[in-house]
Formats: structure tokens, C-alpha cells, sequence
């Protein structure tokens, strides 16, 4: 039952970066069923507070922060506003970003800056406030959202594949730089997952019949199942790891 002392976020506060929607609401709300305290950020403030009222029903506490990750003081104020409102931070999920497509010959610097600054700069940004705070409370676990394009090469996604590249790359740095400190540091990366992201990429029955079957295991994935995998990085079951990049893909990588 939520909130009990045997849930694996009992007494925990978690900060959402990107929880508006998809996997970030999805894990909202696997937080709040495992007796955390969820503080949700975005820049979309109706979306937002649909997640907190579906946190608040899978039986925990949430809040809404509206914010953009890629503007230094509202990171920074997305982390004050939860240890505020709920007196800590614990955990942290990264989720926020972007889609971006078209070849490389196509690229612009202005979609270039856009894309690079909520994926990766987001990151960056969160982590750097996120950090201190964990520490006033001696240990913590942050999860970053990658993706299978942070493993691989996507011809017509060039923009989208560095940024997740770089995701990971700062993943790795992070883990080393705090492990001594007791923070935890992982990155999940999901191959095709049914998102808000997903329904404008496969916006007919062709494109999502041929995206199911680029994954081995048949379908696409679901937004649950990346937050499990997120709440497991988090928890104490996983405290022997860090610097690890988690796929969820349902195989999209192993051909």
C-alpha cells in the first residue's frame, strides 16, 4: 500500500523535470504509489496540475512547479519550491525534452539551439541544483531521460541523436564526480515508448505497424514501463548502481 514503510519511496521527495506528460506522468505517478512526495515541473501549467491531481489519486503527496528547465533560475527555483513545500530532495527525474527531425544538410542554428538547450542543457542545469540539495540530506538518486539514439546513429534525426548522446556523456561524468558523495547517478533510455512524442512521429497505421516492428519483442512500450525501470534507479534496489545507461527498448538495440 502507498506509503507504508516496505514501498521503496517511503518518506522520499522526488522533483519531475518534463512531468506534464508520457513518461513523465507515468512516473509521477509510480513515485506517488511508492510513498513519495512528488514535485512536478513544466512549462504546460494545465497538464501539470493533471498530473499532481493523478499523483494525489495513486495515494501521495505532489505538487506543481511551472518552469523551463533550460532557464538556469527556474531550475534552480524548481528544486527550492520542493524542498520548500515538502523539506528535502531525494530523488530526481529528468525528463524534460524535445524531438527534433530532418537531415543534417537541413539543420539550422536556431533548431540546433532549441533542441540542444531543453535536452541537454536542461540536464546539465537540473543536476547542478538538484546535487547540493541531496547532499544537505547525505545521499540521493537522479535518473536522466536518454534514449536509444544516445546508443545509436538515426539517419534524419541528427539534432535529436546528439543531444541524447550528450545526455549520457553527462550521466557518466555526474556518477563519477558524486559517487563518493553518496549520489547516485543513471540514465534510462527508451526506445519507442506510446507518448504524446511518439503519436507525432507515427501518425498513421503504416508508421506505427513498421515502429512495433523495429522492436524484437513486437510492440512499442508504454510509459509505465519506463517509470518502473525509473523507480527501480532510484530506489535502494539499485544501490550499487550508477553511471549506468538503462535501455528500455524491447530489443530496438540488440540487432
Amino acid at each position: 500500500m502507498s506509503g507504508s514503510s516496505n514501498t521503496p519511496g517511503f518518506g522520499k521527495v522526488a522533483l519531475i523535470t518534463g512531468g506534464t506528460s508520457g513518461i513523465g506522468r507515468a512516473t509521477a505517478m509510480a513515485f506517488a504509489r511508492a510513498g513519495a512526495k512528488v514535485v512536478v515541473t513544466g512549462r504546460r501549467e494545465q497538464e501539470g496540475v493533471r498530473t499532481v491531481d493523478l499523483a494525489r489519486q495513486a495515494g501521495g503527496d505532489a505538487a506543481y512547479f511551472k518552469g523551463d528547465v533550460s532557464k538556469e533560475s527556474d531550475a534552480k527555483n524548481a528544486v527550492d519550491f520542493a524542498v520548500s513545500k515538502f523539506g528535502r530532495l531525494d530523488w530526481a527525474f529528468n525528463n524534460a525534452g524535445v524531438e527534433s527531425m530532418g537531415p543534417i544538410a537541413e539543420a539550422t542554428e536556431s533548431e540546433y539551439r532549441r533542441v540542444m538547450d531543453i535536452n541537454v542543457l536542461g540536464v546539465l542545469l537540473s543536476m547542478k541544483h538538484q546535487a547540493p540539495a541531496m547532499l544537505k540530506g547525505g545521499a540521493g538518486a537522479i535518473v536522466n531521460t536518454s534514449s536509444v539514439a544516445g546508443r545509436i546513429g538515426m539517419p534524419g534525426m541528427g539534432v535529436y541523436v546528439a543531444t541524447k548522446h550528450a545526455v549520457v556523456g553527462l550521466t557518466k561524468v555526474a556518477a563519477m564526480e558524486w559517487a563518493k558523495s553518496g549520489i547516485r547517478v543513471n540514465s534510462v533510455a527508451p526506445a519507442a515508448i506510446e507518448t504524446e512524442m511518439y503519436d507525432r512521429f507515427a501518425d498513421n497505421a503504416d508508421k506505427r505497424s513498421y515502429m512495433a516492428s523495429m522492436h524484437p519483442i513486437g510492440r512499442v512500450g508504454k510509459p509505465e514501463e519506463v517509470a518502473a525501470a525509473v523507480l527501480f534507479l532510484c530506489s535502494d534496489a539499485a544501490s550499487f548502481i550508477t553511471g549506468t545507461d538503462l535501455l528500455v527498448d524491447g530489443g530496438f538495440t540488440v540487432p
